[in-house]
């Protein structure tokens, strides 16, 4: 049977790709040492496959074709398309796990969940500026699952929730003997193309930290459907540490750092999720 070994999450800033260069010494320090340290949790953890989720950012879909969630089933996945990043990224092609892939969609189907699957997509920032900076060497097979973070109407957080303990479901329930780790990209607070484009809410984030360590999810649907709204469409990619959080039955959570990191617009977070 496949065993769930622990979830992750981090922040998928693009900037930290495109000026890494020019960014000054401490901040590079600081995303540096959270994926590092983040890595080094992960390679404890000696998963053979990774589901990773994050938003697509106009890459694979657009207005006129926007899923909810879509998961990719494809034998491998196309690198990120982005000049500021491909370059950078030292995957070509990223290795899939179409029978895994394929099992996950049953179980959201058998579960009332009408995703949308893909045997062809190419994974943006939001998939490989973690997986660059990470650095894992070999890469684990990856499963990416897309959610609409970007746009409304978004999956609720609590379909969220719904969602990442179907992913665990579908993890425990697998027939095959897989070590498998769940990443989480995305947020923390920032705001992208709005008249506050650069803010970061440090309270905010603060907020959602706290939640993770001690609420209940009831808590946390409440708080976060309140608090969401104000505080930068970018911050709705928290969803993404929503269905991390379930996958681990809410339990586990430990934050790694966090930094409000002005060079990249983003409260820049990185956390595990502990198996009890």
């Amino acid at each position: 049977m496949a065993q769930l070994v622990g979830a992750f999450a981090s922040s998928h800033a693009p900037l930290i790709a495109r000026d890494w260069d020019i960014l000054p010494t401490e901040a590079k320090q600081k995303i540096s040492s959270g994926f590092s340290e983040m890595r080094s949790r992960i390679k404890k953890l000696c998963p053979d496959l990774i589901i990773m989720l994050a938003p697509d950012h106009w890459v694979n879909f657009f207005l006129d074709n926007l899923p909810a969630f879509c998961i990719g089933l494809g034998p491998e996945h196309g690198g990120p398309p982005e000049p500021f990043l491909s370059p950078k990224f030292q995957y070509e092609k990223i290795e899939g796990h179409p029978e895994f892939s394929r099992h996950l969609a049953d179980t959201a189907f058998e579960s009332g969940f009408d995703p949308s699957l893909s045997y062809n997509v190419n994974l943006d920032h939001g998939f490989c500026i973690p997986l660059w900076k990470l650095g894992l060497d070999p890469l684990p097979t990856v499963i990416p699952i897309f959610v609409n973070e970007l746009e409304q109407p978004m999956p609720s957080i609590k379909r969220c929730f719904d969602w990442g303990r179907m992913i665990r479901s579908a993890i425990v329930n697998y027939p095959e003997d897989l070590k498998v780790a769940v990443i989480g990209s995305g947020g923390l607070s920032h705001s992208i193309g709005e008249p506050n484009m650069g803010k970061i809410d440090e309270r905010f984030d603060q907020d959602c930290i706290a939640l993770f360590s001690k609420a209940n999810e009831t808590e946390i649907i409440e708080k976060l459907v309140k608090n969401l709204p104000t505080v930068g469409n970018g911050s709705e990619e928290i969803r993404s540490w929503i269905i991390a959080h379930a996958a681990m039955n809410g339990e586990g959570f430990k934050l790694i750092d966090y930094a409000p990191i002005s060079e990249v617009y983003v409260g820049c977070g990185w956390a595990e999720w502990k198996v009890s």
